[in-house]
């Protein structure tokens, strides 16, 4: 039997060390074999890191998708506004750290396209790369095999199927519906995700809905920060409402808390306070959106202002919040009955209703007529029902508005009104100008 060597040898060819046996006796620091061990040779030793890559690979049921790697992924994604590439670039740097060592649970959030499948596959990819067990698959083609694993003539029973994705040492389950065409299916989807929950057992998971529409037991395991990593990779609004989004103007995206001038200097000591405490209400419900936030005020004393910053600042965070002007709002949904239209009206009044966070700017005199008054209500009294988080800016008095729809936005258990007694702003840039042309 030969001694240990490092030299290679051609695939296919006898090792010219062990002469075929497969293993050989390790050399001692002298230089000596020693002939009380024996170790798989070099060839054995490819041999077999290639039958269990091969085996992993097959193991883990990602078939084509074995292209998808983190080498072949942009860090920051396929956007080009900055927001959106920085917040890709924190959720790819997350992906490849889980990847490295995969703990507790990691969440995707987005729409189609956005690249969670791409990251999930990367993931598995690597694992499989360092020799490491990983199992993917859809959670449509989990639940068609589940099904079809009752049939007698199967491979594989129900239990093996069942148990082995349950207790694979990382699962990745792309795609995954909140709400299960039955009830079969959404209680096979519960007994998977509790058994791994309970068992610490690393997970990795798609979907493309936002958190508020989780049941409230899967959402408080995504709750548990120490266990679950939840990141959104981009807004969760449908591309016929992104190009209704307000913040895509560059304008708006320039109003943040930073760019927010509190100190105006030709204002009273009681406008400065107003305005700073506005400011302080605004950066506490952009941290924790909850309830409504009402802001009244004139044109130009900083309420849109403050209301882009909240959106911003979700927006950043890679939290979902939709911003729309209250006119721009009803001329789309006027636009949505014609047939060329490429969402019905249902469908956008639906979207727009259930959004996480919904700003409404500019709620005023455009709902004079029956018809937006009727539409306004609707959006309004649904959000109050469901207590989603909601912001309000207008110029008009309570007293100005359809008594049902005010008697909402005063509830004190739901909303807080604050009136910004600060003046126009512009009036401000216009006293400048003068005075830089004496």
């Amino acid at each position: 039997m030969g001694t240990w060597s490092k030299d290679s040898q051609d695939e296919g060819q006898d090792c010219p060390i062990c002469k075929g046996a497969g293993f050989v006796h390790p050399l001692l620091s002298s230089g000596q074999p020693d002939f009380s061990q024996v170790v798989p040779c070099q060839c054995v030793t490819r041999r077999l890191r290639t039958e269990k890559l091969g085996y992993l690979e097959k193991y883990s049921n990602i078939g084509p998708l074995s292209q998808l790697t983190f080498d072949n992924l942009s860090p920051k994604g396929k956007k080009g506004d900055a927001n959106l590439q920085e917040r890709f670039a924190r959720v790819y740097e997350a992906a490849k750290a889980f990847a490295d060592e995969p703990e507790g649970w990691l969440v995707f959030l987005g729409s189609s396209g956005c690249g969670k499948t791409h990251l999930t596959c990367a993931i598995v990819n690597h694992r499989l790369s360092l020799g490491k067990p990983a199992f993917y698959i859809g959670v449509a083609d989990l639940l068609d095999h589940l099904r079809s694993a009752f049939s007698p003539t199967n491979d594989i029973t129900y239990d093996e199927l069942f148990e082995q994705v349950k207790n694979t040492p990382l699962l990745a389950l792309d795609d995954l519906q909140v709400e299960a065409s039955t009830s079969w299916a959404k209680e096979k989807l519960e007994q998977l995700l509790n058994h791994r929950f309970n068992a610490r057992l690393a997970t990795v998971i798609t979907m493309d809905v936002s958190l508020e529409k989780l049941d409230d037991r899967l959402r408080s395991r995504l709750s548990e920060s120490d266990f679950c990593q939840v990141h959104v990779i981009e807004q969760c609004l449908p591309p016929a409402l992104e190009g209704l989004d307000g913040l895509q103007l560059e304008l708006l995206r320039s109003m943040t808390f930073d760019t927010f001038d509190h100190k105006r200097l030709n204002l009273s000591l009681e406008q400065r306070q107003n305005l700073k405490q506005a400011c302080h209400l605004a950066v506490d419900f952009a941290n924790s959106p909850d309830g409504w936030l009402v802001f009244q005020g004139v044109n130009g004393c900083g309420k849109t202002h403050l209301a882009a910053a909240i959106a911003n600042h979700l927006s950043e965070q890679g939290k979902p919040v939709f911003f729309v002007v209250v006119p721009d709002l009803l001329d789309h949904l006027r636009s949505s009955f014609s047939p060329d239209s490429k969402i019905s009206y249902d469908e956008f009044l639906e979207k727009t209703k259930k959004s996480p966070v919904l700003i409404l700017d500019d709620f005023g005199e455009q709902s004079a007529t029956p018809w937006a008054q009727e539409k306004l209500y609707q959006l309004i009294n649904y959000r109050y029902n469901a207590r989603l988080p909601t912001v309000i800016t207008t110029s008009l008095s309570l007293d100005e508005i359809e008594t049902r729809i005010s008697s909402r936005m005063v509830d004190p258990r739901l909303s807080l009104v604050f009136n910004i007694i600060a003046p126009d702003y512009r009036g401000d840039v216009k006293s400048t100008r003068r005075a830089k042309r004496y």
